[in-house]
């Protein structure tokens, strides 16, 4: 491959790693960039988990074997089945040596790597490969994994110029990596309460509006609890805003365990004493066990008076329910009615019945409706 070729190469795998929206798009596109860009037959990404002393495969493109999927779950190997890593991360790395790729072949060792074989030269003839180029990834100063793009029985095999094509490639790969998880850091920071760790209103904002189109489109079961904590103002006046912090961590992890219940459940915080859970798929009654389950655990909290809590459910007889904004004000109306009536059991819109006042008071136009304290982005019924 000319310059020209390798450089237009390494352009298309840092735009393929930068148009990725997830880490699993990053990955992939990081082995089809470089197993194009190395004339490559296949190639994997894998990174070191240190604690644990493996190499675990995150993807594999190309032509795999029948026992290699391209996302897979538990394809992982232990350090010390490969003496040319353990070398590379505790004596050259470590001594001040480079991250030079190497090369492998199913006949052995190339020239100059003594005792580059064992496990790489039995997978290479187990699947029916001449030869392998192996690169090193160094992130943030210490080896994050690496990169490994295969030729078949019968083509050329890579030579010092591709180790040398493949080092300058794995550098690429771990610049997009860097980017990826900045990324994902700010993404997660955007959608996740400080306090609490939970879900914040924008997770939810999200999620609630793609929940009610499935609901739309396939029938899917949504269910919403909302829940205000009762007496934060006396512990924040009477103790001070520290011990009030206290008692909304102590809170988000009892509501983290019974979201629990519900696979899948979203756990947040929408802001000051108010939380939520959202269930897509659930029947309404595991949601409504879910929540009496909550209300029964925070009324055994230190602090606090236990929590108001509403549930609103597509399955339960509360109407259509064609906009997230709609769920949301029921459930709403739920808790101000579990609010004003000082329950310690949840209040469920739709089981009160044909009259039910929650319903009347979610759909009621006039001023004597309640205010809604939470701005979602769901459209409008």
């Amino acid at each position: 491959m000319g310059e020209d070729n390798r450089l237009a190469a390494v352009v298309a795998l840092a735009q393929g790693m930068a148009a990725a929206h997830t880490p699993p798009e990053s990955w992939r596109a990081a082995a089809l960039g470089a197993c194009r860009a190395l004339d490559g037959s296949f190639a994997a990404l894998s990174v070191w988990e240190r604690e644990l002393g493996r190499l675990r495969v995150l993807v594999n493109v190309g032509e795999r074997a029948p026992d290699e999927e391209e996302f897979p779950d538990g394809e992982a190997y232990p350090v010390h089945q490969f003496p040319e890593i353990t070398e590379f991360l505790h004596e050259r790395w470590a001594g001040g040596g480079g991250p030079n790729a190497w090369v492998e072949t199913a006949e052995g060792p190339t020239a100059g790597t003594p005792g580059y074989f064992h496990q790489r030269v039995a997978a290479l003839r187990r699947r029916g490969r001449g030869s392998c180029v192996v690169a090193p990834i160094v992130l943030h100063g210490r080896a994050w994994g690496e990169l490994y793009v295969a030729r078949p029985v019968g083509a050329p095999v890579f030579g010092r110029a591709d180790a040398d094509f493949a080092t300058v490639l794995a550098a690429v790969v771990a610049a997009g990596i860097a980017q990826t998880e900045r990324l994902e850091e700010a993404r997660r920071l955007a959608y996740t309460d400080s306090l609490t760790g939970l879900a914040n209103r924008r997770a939810v904002d999200a999620h609630l509006d793609e929940a009610i189109d499935r609901h739309r489109r396939e029938g899917v079961v949504v269910s919403l609890v909302v829940c205000d904590v009762n007496g934060l103002k006396r512990v924040n006046d009477s103790q001070g805003h520290a011990v009030g912090d206290r008692l909304l961590e102590r809170f988000g992890s009892v509501l983290s365990l019974c979201g629990a219940m519900l696979p899948g459940a979203l756990a947040a915080r929408l802001g000051g004493d108010e939380f939520c859970l959202l269930a897509v798929g659930p029947p309404a009654d595991d949601v409504a066990k879910a929540a009496d389950e909550l209300c029964r655990r925070a009324a055994e909290l230190e602090l606090g008076d236990g929590v108001a809590c509403g549930v609103a459910s597509t399955e339960d007889p509360i109407g259509p329910v064609r906009s997230a904004r709609r769920l949301f004000r029921l459930a709403d109306a739920a808790q101000y009615r579990a609010k004003a009536m000082r329950a310690d059991r949840p209040v469920v819109a739709g089981r009160a019945g044909p009259d039910d006042p929650v319903i009347r008071l979610a759909d009621e136009p006039s001023p004597s409706a309640p205010a809604e304290r939470r701005r979602f982005r769901g459209r409008r019924p």
